[in-house]
């Protein structure tokens, strides 16, 4: 339905909707206000400017009469009257002077002048007790001819005695008639102001129109309502940087995905976050598109893109359940192929019992059927003897599986024991499960393939060791390979590499420890992580050493040893 009369007219009569339009309306009538303002400011002091100098020049008049002496002698010596001489001197100074009238008086207010001659030989109609006790008079005043600017002064004979006054006045109308005269000239000069500052108001609406696209300021306002909405609503990280590389936004997500708070705007990127990929990603230090790092223990995907005034805004997205459910889709593709080869290996050995069984040999299917189970069960009574966190346990135990069917041996070490009670056995497990498929990653394949897990307790810090036969890493590349998203292996279907030993530091590091790689004894990579408060304060912790353990004085072989050449 279209608005009613009565609604449209309201609208016409109020504000204009367009941002351009208001602006200017709004500038234009702040310069009238400000012209107007400043003319009034002019006026009010010209008046009173213009009415002393009228009394100053009356007074100055006043006091030139009274300096002459001739004044004062005839004032002594003759009577008041329109031919007399005082009358004379005094018609003769008002007239070269311009002032309105000259009187001179006596000390008992006897006019001897007057430009009305009639005034002359009368009291005069104000007081002049001031001007006859000495003092010298200024006043805005009303007499016999009309209201007047005024000067009195004494009049003293030539002893310096008082023998009467001088009254001089300058017409009234004259001050304002100069004033008057004054004003069309400074309306002129606020008009042309005002004019100049219309045509700066129009220039300045017009590039605002320009840059906001003459929306109004109900559309900005609406647009700001979005974008605020926007912001932190959505499920990404929204970091906006200035040109000095400050803070200027951060979103709720932001705030979450870097652990960091309101106090953050404001400040610069480095000291918000302080040094790391996150922050040389964010800075633009390190440049590409969907940039992998690590913060915390999430794993975030990063996008920079330029302002035009020399900022930048990045977008962050949380890969961590991604990350997790990819390496769980690994894992389990790994333990699927497990499963087929073990089914193919299954099938060979029920082939062979029931061979055993038609040759009727049944010691030898009796002997072999306690062989295949005896050697998966010493499997996990050997893990869980040493290892007695069920996690970790069963992680190493699944590992054992995989490591078998891919030709590698897991061994478990001498030193090996790890007694229950950890704070943080998901982050161990992590720690243990990243490190282990990385060195089968890096044994796979290659003759003689061996991977040996060590973990064992100190107090209460765990120490985890994990060697391999691979490669191993070159010293150069020791430090690159903790690097968030830096990796020598192709990408999986999934997603990125460069994540795992990422994430192994930072847990680490996060329990106030760290992971370091060097070269193993014999050749391939052996690497460390320590993790100084793994166990709870409370209760005495295992010594960390083997000695007492199953196994002594060799290593547990917790996987079939990889096949001969």
């Amino acid at each position: 339905m279209s608005p009613s009369p009565a609604v449209r007219r309201r609208l016409r009569l109020g504000l204009p909707r367009r941002m351009f339009s208001q602006l200017l309306l709004m500038q234009v009538a702040v310069a009238a206000g400000v012209a107007v303002l400043a003319t009034g400011l002019f006026l009010a002091p010209l008046g009173h400017l213009l009415d002393d100098q009228a009394m100053r020049q009356a007074l100055a008049i006043a006091q030139t009469t009274a300096a002459q002496p001739q004044i004062a002698e005839d004032l002594q010596s003759t009577r008041p009257s329109v031919d007399g001489p005082v009358q004379a001197e005094a018609e003769r100074i008002r007239r070269a002077s311009g002032a309105e009238y000259v009187v001179v008086m006596n000390t008992r207010h006897v006019r001897w002048s007057h430009p009305d001659h009639a005034q002359i030989g009368r009291t005069v109609s104000t007081d002049p007790s001031e001007a006859l006790a000495g003092r010298e008079v200024m006043q805005i005043d009303s007499g016999t001819l009309g209201r007047s600017a005024r000067g009195k002064v004494p009049l003293r004979d030539a002893r310096g005695r008082i023998i009467g006054a001088v009254s001089v006045g300058i017409e009234y109308n004259n001050v304002r008639s100069r004033l008057m005269h004054v004003v069309p000239g400074l309306f002129a000069y606020a008009g042309a102001a005002l004019a100049i500052g219309a045509v700066a108001a129009y220039l300045l609406a017009r590039r605002v129109q320009r840059q906001t696209r003459d929306l109004a300021f109900s559309d900005i306002s609406a647009l700001l309502a979005e974008r605020e909405a926007m912001l932190h609503g959505i499920r990404e990280g929204v970091v906006a940087l200035d040109r000095a590389g400050r803070v200027r936004l951060l979103n709720d997500e932001a705030q979450r995905l870097l652990g960091i708070g309101e106090e953050a705007v404001g400040r610069p990127l480095d000291e918000a976050l302080g040094e790391g990929r996150t922050t040389d990603v964010l800075a633009g230090r390190v440049t590409g598109t969907d940039l992998l790092t690590v913060r915390g223990h999430r794993v975030l995907i990063a996008n920079r893109m330029p302002t035009d005034d020399g900022g930048a805004v990045a977008t962050l997205r949380d890969r961590t359940e991604l990350e997790q459910l990819g390496r769980e889709l690994d894992s389990t593709r790994g333990l699927i192929d497990a499963l087929r080869a073990q089914d193919h290996e299954h099938a060979n050995r029920m082939h062979t019992l029931l061979g055993l069984l038609e040759l009727e040999m049944y010691e030898d299917a009796v002997e072999f059927v306690g062989e295949v189970v005896g050697d998966r069960r010493a499997t996990a009574e050997q893990v869980t003897e040493r290892i007695h966190d069920p996690l970790l346990a069963a992680l190493l135990v699944g590992k054992a599986t995989v490591a078998a069917e891919r030709g590698v041996a897991l061994w478990i070490g001498d030193r090996t024991l790890l007694p229950d009670r950890l704070i943080d056995p998901r982050g161990l497990v992590t720690i243990v499960g990243n490190l282990v498929d990385n060195a089968l990653d890096a044994v796979a394949g290659t003759p003689h393939a061996r991977v040996e897990v060590e973990l064992r307790a100190e107090g209460r810090a765990v120490v985890l060791r994990v060697r391999d036969t691979g490669p191993g890493v070159p010293a150069e590349w020791r430090e690159l390979v903790f690097t968030d998203g830096w990796s020598t292996k192709r990408p999986p279907a999934h997603g990125k590499r460069g994540i795992g030993l990422s994430l192994v530091r930072r847990l680490a590091e996060r329990q106030g420890g760290g992971a370091r790689v060097a070269e193993a004894e014999g050749g391939g990579a052996e690497f460390t992580v320590i993790l100084p408060e793994a166990f709870e304060a409370s209760g005495a912790r295992p010594a960390a050493h083997g000695a007492g353990a199953p196994g002594e004085g060799r290593g547990t072989c917790s996987a079939q040893e990889a096949p001969g050449p």
